[in-house]
């Protein structure tokens, strides 16, 4: 039984090339048929499949090499003949690949029932009108068991290029289209998580860079679909009225798109205005064109689209390295994501006009740049956001503090002062508000200089800081003078107890400190229950006894005088009737009020 096995698949195999045809075996899985049938090139792309089969047209073909790039522009087409035989002991079917999903049109032909049958496929037509939708053109083929069947391909495709053509087994080929698709659904989906949490990002802070980054991003990630097939099939599988114009359109998006990005980002020195308008006028130059692209001729429209691209990528590089050699960190990661893409744009276009032959590297290097370059991106940009989100903290809390001692500012103290003036009307609760002087620092500023007189300011502003609880209001009023909130203060003595051992410690010179400068403070203070005024006018009361103090004053703590009480007439028709107010064992004093 084994002896006549072999001899059936000797005589199988003496037969097939007896009548010249490929013997196909599911061992196999898959054949590369880019070397294995003949070619002929159609210059005037009139010829019909009649034409062609019959035998005066079988002297045309010449047998096919591998990698051979054929030049077709937009009237020629390639003609592909392939014979083909199944062994009758083989279980699987074939189908036949052109993994290259911007092919323009193929058409298959094979004989059914004495006639032949066409099959088309390609990017200039809706995915949804293929035999069989998928990224790139596949056709069952009709093999049946031991019979060799003649099978013919027409390929129409504008731009220069090599046309790779597989024999796969059914099996193979959807165990291939699975794995494909894990890989680009990883990139694919890496790329969509990131759109998401930059729309996120600048939806929570408010930041619109963010929003930019990720239309950007979508823009490109679209184009990448396109480009790889995804898009015609998941996408926009019934939309073939542009053709493969989609492709383009979205390709000078995303370059345009790529140029105003980077623009914003990284940001052109003010003193290369004209590198930076050009640069604007380009990306907003490739959105135009990208508009106007289905209305160009084929060849000529890719022909541009090639150069935009490129220029519009290397311009990126170019405009991160300028950057990084000013030391910029956001320019070195911009240009480490844009080498590898811009490579991988040379040479898909460099496949394009025919001077790469079409294989993995020339087709999805564009994709496993995209897979580098947007996350690489999204850390620049990162580093930029923070950087700029510093700039407006420090911008915040120059409103809010004080540049030099780190104090409240003023309009923030008046605003804390009404608020305190509102609570002891309200509730009665005491607070006491202190001014103070350094009153020295007119002389330290003119003998010593203006950093020693800000080295007095912040000696001083600790020694304050030391006698102060946390929750006291302090805060810079002018060039030498603080105002401090003293909440629940009720007595003189505990304020005296503050102000004095701060006139000691400022008479007290910093050890080591080279000019040995004291601090010479003057304090003028008032309690609330003392003395109830608007906060403007108890700042002005203040500072009008700290005016009247003299500079070797012996009484450096002042407190403004208490409000004036007077006594009641016994007449007033409001007194009280002056038996309820005495008893029997006290003498009769006049009552009085406070004003």
């Amino acid at each position: 039984m084994l002896a006549l096995a072999l001899a059936a698949g000797a005589f199988a195999q003496q037969e097939a090339q007896r009548n010249g045809a490929a013997m196909l075996r599911d061992a196999q899985e898959t054949v590369d048929a880019e070397a294995m049938g003949q070619v002929w090139v159609d210059t005037q792309g009139e010829a019909t499949i009649a034409e062609v089969s019959n035998p005066g047209g079988a002297g045309r073909f010449q047998p096919a090499r591998a990698g051979t790039i054929h030049s077709l522009g937009t009237e020629a087409a390639l003609w592909v003949r392939l014979r083909l035989m199944r062994p009758a002991d083989e279980r699987q079917d074939w189908v036949l690949e052109f993994p290259m999903p911007v092919i323009d049109r193929v058409t298959v032909y094979q004989q059914e029932r004495g006639r032949w049958r066409a099959e088309t496929a390609g990017d200039t037509l809706a995915t949804a009108t293929w035999p069989e939708p998928g990224r790139y053109p596949f056709f069952r083929l009709d093999l049946p068991p031991g019979q060799a069947r003649m099978v013919y391909v027409r390929i129409r495709h504008a731009s220069s290029g090599n046309f790779p053509m597989r024999l796969v087994t059914v099996a193979g080929h959807e165990q291939r289209g699975q794995v494909e698709y894990l890989a680009l659904g990883l990139v694919f989906g890496g790329l969509l998580l990131l759109i998401a949490m930059c729309l996120t990002q600048s939806w929570v802070y408010r930041d619109r860079v963010y929003a930019w980054y990720a239309a950007y991003a979508l823009v490109t990630t679209l184009a990448v679909a396109a480009y790889t097939g995804v898009a015609p099939h998941l996408l926009w599988p019934g939309f073939g009225a542009l053709g493969d114009a989609p492709q383009a359109i979205l390709s000078y998006f995303a370059g345009a798109a790529a140029l105003l990005f980077v623009r914003k980002l990284i940001g052109i020195p003010p003193r290369l205005r004209h590198v930076d308008r050009t640069v604007y006028l380009l990306g907003i130059g490739g959105l135009l064109m990208g508009v106007l692209h289905p209305a160009l001729p084929k060849l000529g429209g890719l022909a541009v689209l090639g150069a935009y691209v490129v220029l519009a990528t290397t311009s990126c590089m170019l405009i991160s390295l300028a950057a990084w050699r000013r030391g910029d960190v956001v320019g070195q990661w911009v240009f480490v994501a844009y080498v590898p893409l811009t490579l991988a744009v040379v040479m898909t276009v460099a496949r394009i006009h025919g001077w790469m032959a079409v294989g993995f590297g020339t087709q999805y290097s564009v994709v496993v740049a995209m897979a580098f370059e947007v996350p690489l991106l999204l850390v620049a940009l990162s580093i930029r956001s923070r950087e700029r989100h510093g700039a407006q903290i420090r911008e915040q809390a120059l409103s809010t503090q004080d540049a030099l001692t780190g104090l409240l500012a003023p309009h923030l103290f008046h605003d804390r002062l009404r608020q305190v003036v509102s609570r002891f009307r309200r509730d009665g609760e005491d607070s006491a508000v202190v001014l103070i002087d350094l009153v020295n620092y007119p002389r330290i500023k003119h003998h010593f200089g203006s950093a020693v007189a800000e080295q007095s300011l912040l000696r001083s502003v600790i020694k304050l800081r030391r006698l102060l609880r946390d929750v006291d209001t302090v805060s810079r009023l002018g060039e030498a003078r603080f105002g401090v909130i003293l909440e629940g203060a009720t007595s003189r003595s505990a304020i005296t107890d503050r102000a004095a051992r701060l006139i000691a410690a400022g008479l007290m010179p910093l050890k080591g400190l080279k000019p040995e400068v004291t601090l010479q403070f003057h304090i003028a203070a008032v309690q609330l229950r003392e003395r109830m005024m608007e906060p403007d006018e108890t700042l002005e009361a203040l500072s009008d006894l700290l005016g009247s103090m003299s500079p070797r004053t012996r009484r450096p703590i002042r407190f403004l005088k208490p409000e004036d009480t007077h006594p009641v007439p016994v007449q007033d028709s409001s007194m009280l009737d002056e038996s309820q107010l005495l008893d029997s064992k006290s003498p009769r004093q006049p009552l009085t009020v406070v004003k």
